[in-house]
């Protein structure tokens, strides 16, 4: 008999009665749960996947040489930092990567992973995945056995972002101890009132990325979610490393697929306009918390609002449904957040724009 693997409940199936009582609103529900973009692909992306769409071969699990390119020269515009396209490694978006890194790796149950305090459940299936022992803490240094310590700036829920010197003290810790540092980096072009740093950036990695990896998706900056795509880069030898393994496992990106990734990562005017549309919506909803009667907490960047009335989540979450809102308990990045629920911006502008007036009620 194999191991059992023992998974969590999937968080958000918890929610369905609270989307049903929201669907009873007269106005219909207004979903701010989940941040799945809602606003169209650009255009150029969508032509460029049409463009490739005759691609009757295999494609191969490190990727053409036309993406791993276009996300070196993204890191170097963007990140600040210089990396070999041989050390990027195209990925199914970034959850799988999350979610299947320590078992890449070759993690298991003799090892030890640390996540966030407050986190995205994601960090902790992947270590249930290869048996390893997880610990939440924002203070990795006190973990002195760790194979693998998640850092995620901005953060999911809490929008939380990591100074520079702060990144820099764990990725030594993480050298002197011969821990690897998994930066998940998906919002960084995300940014409200915080400037974020990547792992890469040699104010981080002392210019050296031995032991560091950093994960980016193009799913909040290019409304790409439906077409899944992500990429590693970082350490070249836990790159090889990784990418041997999922060779053997057939987890390539579908060709198309690159070559519209490769669009997008070398072309920043939609990026903007994207931006434009979440500040916005984000002003809008901030006001009306405020209103309400809500604290918002961090929220210097990503897609979501860290809002708390200073009650238990689940009580806030009835009351938003009450007023057709769906929003995210924070217990489910785990019990530090239990007094806190997380509101995304990914809704249109249409169903925001209702919402001042729900909460007023």
């Amino acid at each position: 008999m194999g191991r059992a693997i023992q998974l969590p409940d999937f968080p958000w199936d918890l929610l369905a009665p609270y989307s049903r009582q929201a669907s009873t609103h007269p106005l219909g529900i207004i979903d701010l749960s989940v941040g799945t973009p809602v606003d169209p692909t650009p255009a150029i992306v969508q032509q460029a996947l049409i463009e490739s769409a005759n691609s009757p071969g295999y494609p191969t699990a490190h990727g053409s040489l036309e993406m791993r390119s276009a996300c070196a020269n993204w890191v170097q515009r963007i990140l600040g930092s210089s990396v070999d396209p041989q050390s990027i490694l195209p990925t199914i978006g970034s959850k799988e990567a999350v979610a299947w890194l320590p078992t890449l790796l070759g993690l298991g149950p003799q090892d030890h992973i640390v996540i966030p305090r407050v986190a995205y459940p994601t960090y902790a299936v992947g270590g249930a995945l290869c048996g390893a022992q997880v610990t939440a803490t924002d203070e990795p240094e006190s973990i002195p056995d760790a194979a693998l310590i998640w850092l995620n700036t901005p953060g999911n829920p809490t929008g939380h972002v990591l100074s520079a010197e702060r990144m820099k003290s764990i990725v030594e810790h993480a050298r002197q101890i011969g821990a690897i540092v998994a930066s998940d980096e998906c919002y960084y072009e995300l940014a409200w009132d915080a400037s974020p740093v990547s792992v890469l950036h040699p104010s981080v990695s002392g210019g050296s990325h031995d032991r560091v990896l950093a994960l980016h998706s193009l799913s909040k900056r290019s409304n790409f979610a439906g077409y899944r795509f992500g990429f590693i880069a970082g350490d070249a030898n836990l790159v090889k490393q990784l990418l041997e393994v999922r060779k053997h496992g057939g987890l390539m990106v579908p060709a198309p697929v690159q070559h519209a990734a490769a669009v997008a990562y070398g072309d920043d005017a939609h990026v903007a306009v994207q931006h434009e549309r979440y500040r916005q919506r984000r002003e809008l909803l901030k006001a009306a918390l405020l209103k309400a009667g809500f604290v918002i907490d961090d929220s210097a960047a990503g897609l979501y609002l860290w809002a708390t009335r200073g009650e238990p989540c689940w009580q806030t979450v009835a009351w938003f449904a009450e007023r057709g809102v769906v929003v995210t308990p924070g217990d489910f990045y785990g019990q530090a957040g239990a007094h806190h629920v997380r509101i995304a911006l990914t809704a249109t502008d249409q169903a925001i724009a209702q919402v001042p007036e729900r909460l007023a009620l």
